[in-house]
């Protein structure tokens, strides 16, 4: 019963983030041309882009954008070692070799039926883009990291070594370089301007193809995945595929938004679903691998999920915002500036957290040492507190008075205090252990064996002060709930 508080990801910055909605998957497990006329706008109707370039379509389409800032994007391509399975006449214990998944368990599941793993040439492809015009290049990390050979080939044809200057796997960037002298650079726009709905720009080498370019609309902003660190991704529906990686994502402006990163597919290939690291990350990131060498970040020490509608009543929020702390290590900066689990976290050193995505960049872009001013809703009232942020610790180069309780009534839960042993297990984390569910819990995902450590962020030690607490609360209660090595509130709809 390890009480690690892992949620979804987020880690880079201490924090760690999730949909409420989504709650119980987090529990359960993470998943591995038409020109724009001028018009009058009416009432209600929001203002235009603070860039009108960035967003409005040209006559031409892409064409100037393309031919003016493809010559700056690079196709890369790197050679390492990986590790498979030693003889091509491995067998996998149940699995036929003509399944199309023997080929992906022969080449990565390592030891099968005793057999050592060798390791066997590699070779991949990505994509880059000029930065400077002395030759650094920005790229994904997963592009370059362990390659013992890259190579960089121009859309001129001319080819280069490349050096890493340094790789930040947290963030999913890198920098390489390449001797090379008065090589045509991008533009560099911002990506906290950009509106959903604007048109963006891809350009890469999907598959090998070098210099394709791709088109689409900025879907989302601020969105995190389940497999992300700190990052607040761009979401496009511009087609990327593999090969795309480490590649720009532009404006209609020609400046550069982000590098392309991920995408979101049960095939491996394009199906609408792309993601984007914003490039301010990018370059903050640059910018410390140039000067140091590694990247620092500020580090918090909580895990946070999202406010949704019940979360916001359950609290007494006067709307869903904010990020909700779900548990606080005990060695970290936010215990020592005494936020609790259950505090809602409404702005960072005057950077307001709409959103649980909001927190993580601000805290990582604090420096370690540095005081910042938290506002916090805890309690029915606003209150501000001072923490002082540590360095992450994710950086490589950085009893009760019952024995229990009916299940049935108002919430549907029977439960009992932790034993002392159990607590013990559970480093030393007291909370109600749960027997039976039924009904309003039961509907919301609890399952015996869960343990119940708060209800709306009051703490409950007995099954008698949970029942108090219940008959005390609305129509709506948040639960914090620990599986496994996971915490998390559970929003439960009493009726």
């Amino acid at each position: 019963m390890k009480s690690r508080t892992l949620v979804a990801s987020l880690v880079a910055a201490g924090l760690i983030a999730g949909g409420a909605a989504a709650w119980r998957g987090q529990l359960e497990g993470p998943f591995g041309m038409a020109h724009a006329a001028q018009s009058t706008a009416a009432p209600g109707v929001a203002a235009p882009a603070a860039n009108p370039r960035a967003s409005a379509l040209p006559l031409n389409g892409f064409t100037d954008l393309v031919s003016t800032y493809g010559p700056a994007v690079v196709n890369i391509t790197v050679e390492g070692t990986t590790k498979v399975a030693n003889g091509p006449e491995m067998e996998i214990p149940g699995m036929d070799p003509d399944d199309p998944m023997f080929q992906f368990f022969k080449r990565f599941g390592g030891n099968f039926n005793g057999q050592q793993p060798r390791s066997v040439p590699m070779r991949g492809e990505g994509s880059g883009f000029i930065v400077s015009p002395d030759g650094y290049i920005l790229t994904n990390a997963h592009v370059v990291d362990h390659a013992s050979e890259v190579d960089v080939r121009l859309t001129d044809r001319r080819e280069y070594k490349a050096k890493v200057i340094g790789v930040d796997k947290e963030s999913d960037v890198a920098l390489i370089k390449i001797d090379a002298k008065n090589l045509p650079i991008v533009k560099l726009g911002n990506s906290r301007d950009a509106k959903v709905g604007e048109w963006v720009v891809a350009i890469g080498s999907p598959y090998g193809f070098e210099n394709s370019a791709t088109a689409g609309i900025i879907s989302a902003k601020s969105r995190s995945l389940p497999d992300a660190t700190y990052v607040p991704f761009l979401q496009t529906d511009v087609a990327v595929n593999p090969g795309n990686s480490g590649g720009p994502l532009f404006n209609l402006a020609g400046e550069v938004i982000g590098i392309n990163a991920q995408i979101y597919s049960r095939t491996g290939g394009y199906q609408g679903l792309s993601f984007a690291i914003p490039i301010e990350v990018a370059m903050n990131v640059k910018d410390q691998l140039m000067k140091h060498g590694h990247v620092t970040r500020g580090h918090l020490g909580v895990t946070v999920q999202e406010v949704n509608a019940t979360l916001a009543d359950s609290f007494g929020l006067d709307r869903p915002r904010g990020a909700l702390v779900a548990s606080v290590d005990p060695s970290s900066p936010a215990a020592k500036a005494g936020i609790k689990s259950g505090d809602i976290i409404l702005a960072f050193n005057g950077n307001p957290s709409e959103r649980s995505s909001d927190l993580p960049l601000v805290v990582a872009n604090t420096a370690p040492g540095q005081k910042a001013v938290v506002q916090i809703w805890r309690e029915g009232a606003q209150k501000t507190l001072t923490v002082s942020a540590d360095v992450s610790k994710d950086q490589n180069v950085a009893s009760g008075d019952e024995a229990g309780s009916s299940a049935h009534g108002r919430l549907g839960l029977a439960v009992r205090p932790l034993t002392p042993q159990e607590v013990e297990q559970n480093d030393g984390q007291a909370g109600l252990l749960v027997e039976q569910v039924s009904g309003a819990a039961e509907h919301a995902g609890l399952q015996p064996g869960d343990i119940v450590l708060s209800l709306n962020g009051k703490t409950v030690r007995s099954a008698r002060e949970l029942r108090d607490q219940v008959e005390k609360s609305g129509k709506h209660v948040a639960l914090l709930v620990q599986r496994n090595d996971r915490q998390l509130f559970v929003p439960i709809d009493l009726g």
